[in-house]
């Protein structure tokens, strides 16, 4: 027995010894080598741990619980320790393979037969990924190299063979310039000792992006490593290709569910027949996308909790199609339309609807189109509608031509105004602030009619030079040009610029009706009967907007009239 060879220990069992390898225990003395060299310290309780799974292997969880099994554990740990502490009495090192041989003999000559036929199987087949694994690292380049990763807090070899087999079950079928053999040696030498199994992953997507430029096809196949990820991130565990239509319908309810609980998705969403819905899942269409299409998705648009997605890509679609079908008489059957047409691309949804249908605040419009009232109520309700708005991604265009221009007189204070261009700023801050919920920048266009008298100000709004307290950085500008003014550009004639307030009604005329009142405003000017007004060539407006669009890209050029008189909503709006 233990005892005979060693100094008297306490009488515990040997599966409960603490894992220790200091001077006090009575194995300090010898140490364990590993398949890979190292050498670490000898502990008989990770003896009793493996044939304890040995034997729940063969007889099920039951045999963890039976108290026959640990006496039986602990009396065959202390028979393969004294067998092998009997050849080295003084210390040493044992193999791990010869502690594993004693193992099989101390179970044969129990006659476990059964645990030990399974015992030997699962040395056999460890033997087996052994070797596909130096294999692996051979065609890699790097059969003398051990590299350590951290997986479920453990620190394990890093399993070649597993990352071989990966790569090239996501470049199968897609053609015989996509290699795998690259992206493995790419994968292994930016690798070190330690490394986490979340940095592998990220590895690999890298490595296998390097090959787009060289192949489109490498898209799909980092897409496809793209989705291993996700997918343990989501599911907990890595899934393959081929289990993931039964782990899609199984994880199906219970992402919806936690959703719920998690206040992102409708309650409603809860009442849909969430098992039929499940099973409609087509895990085929993950191989759909490719690596940009996919990594945008995950960025911004699965839903997540503490910044863990929860979402896979057609959970995803299947929770729109939700949304969208809530209202229909048979919701299970349009659900499974609506994901059928999104999931096969032959239709995407807008962006607001991607992010919002079926969640708790379903608003699903993508532009939102406004006209700013010429009081300063009016004006910061217009930039609280703004950021209400961008909040859940919409898109905003924001008509700021009744706005009195600079100069022009403020009744109730008896002082001038500073123009439009103070409130664009504001304007744009709000949209830099808000940024669609935190998934993306805002979104927000100003529009301004060409006779507008700020209009050359809002020309340069733009430029990376001048007064930044002048300047709109990160929003959108629109010139609204009617017609009457490329008439005049054409004749080399004069063009007039008016303060909203001065011309109350143009703003909302367009065509023969605009032109008439327009040049009626120009001859009141002509006569003294407005006080606010310029007047510069045509041609030199349009020289400008032109040079503002080639230097910035803004202000757009749109026109006013076509627009409006091919408009098919003529009962509301200019």
């Amino acid at each position: 027995m233990l005892q005979t060879v060693t100094e008297p220990t306490e009488s515990r069992s040997i599966a409960d010894m603490p894992a220790s390898t200091s001077a006090e225990t009575p194995y300090a003395d010898y140490k364990l080598i590993r398949r890979n060299g190292a050498v670490v310290g000898f502990e008989p309780n990770k003896i009793a741990i493996a044939m304890t799974k040995a034997f729940i292997a063969v007889q099920g969880g039951q045999a963890a619980a039976s108290a026959r099994i640990r006496e039986l554990v602990e009396a065959l740990t202390q028979q393969v320790v004294a067998a092998l502490i009997r050849r080295q009495p003084g210390g040493g090192t044992f193999h791990i393979e010869d502690v594993q041989d004693q193992v099989e003999l101390a179970l044969m000559r129990s006659g476990e037969h059964e645990v030990a036929r399974a015992y030997v199987l699962y040395r056999e087949k460890r033997h087996a990924e052994r070797e596909a694994q130096k294999a692996a690292q051979k065609a890699a380049g790097v059969a003398d190299q051990v590299i350590h990763v951290f997986e479920d807090g453990q620190k394990k070899p890093l399993d070649l063979a597993r990352l071989a087999a990966t790569i090239n079950a996501a470049c199968e079928g897609l053609g015989q310039e996509v290699k795998a053999e690259p992206i493995l040696q790419t994968v292994v030498r930016d690798l070190y000792d330690g490394v986490s199994m979340e940095e592998v992953e990220k590895a690999l997507i890298l490595a296998a992006r390097a090959g787009i430029e060289k192949d489109p096809a490498y898209t799909f196949v980092t897409a496809r490593l793209l989705l291993n990820s996700i997918r343990h991130e989501v599911l907990g565990h890595a899934v393959s290709q081929e289990q993931m239509a039964e782990e899609y319908a199984a994880y199906f309810a219970s992402y919806v569910k936690k959703g719920i609980e998690a206040e992102l998705l409708d309650e409603r969403l809860g009442q849909y027949d969430l098992h039929r819905l499940g099973q409609a899942l087509d895990a085929g269409r993950d191989l759909k996308f490719g690596y940009l299409g996919l990594q945008t998705l995950y960025d911004r648009y699965f839903l997540h909790i503490e910044d863990r997605r929860i979402e896979l890509p057609q959970a995803f679609f299947m929770r729109v199609a939700m949304g969208l079908a809530l209202n229909e008489i048979d919701r299970e059957a349009r659900a499974i339309e609506f994901y059928n047409v999104l999931s096969n691309f032959d239709f995407m949804s807008s962006t607001p609807t991607l992010f919002n249908s079926g969640t708790r605040h379903s608003q699903l419009s993508s532009c939102y189109l406004t006209t700013v009232s010429d009081d300063l109520d009016g004006i910061y309700q217009a930039i609280k509608e703004n950021a209400l708005l961008q909040k859940y991604a919409g898109g905003l265009g924001n008509d700021w031509t009744p706005i009195r221009a600079l100069g022009s007189r403020i009744k109730g204070t008896n002082g001038k105004s500073q123009g439009v261009v103070p409130f664009l700023k504001v304007v744009n801050d709000t949209a830099v602030a808000v940024n669609q919920g935190g998934k993306r920048k805002g979104a927000v266009c100003a529009y301004l009619e060409t006779w507008h008298l700020d209009i050359e100000e809002f020309l340069d709004l733009r430029k990376n030079t001048g007064d930044d307290r002048r300047r709109t950085h990160d929003m959108n500008t629109a010139n609204w040009i009617p017609d009457l003014f490329m008439q005049r550009v054409m004749e080399g004639g004069d063009w007039t610029l008016f303060s909203p307030n001065d011309v109350p009604d143009l703003h909302d005329l367009y065509g023969r009706a605009f032109a008439e009142a327009y040049t009626e405003y120009e001859r009141r000017a002509d006569r003294g009967e407005i006080k606010v007004f310029r007047r510069i060539p045509a041609q030199q407006m349009w020289r400008k907007m032109l040079s503002m669009l080639f230097e910035t890209g803004h202000p757009w050029i749109t026109f006013k009239d076509p627009c409006n008189i091919r408009s098919p909503q003529q009962h509301v709006g200019v």
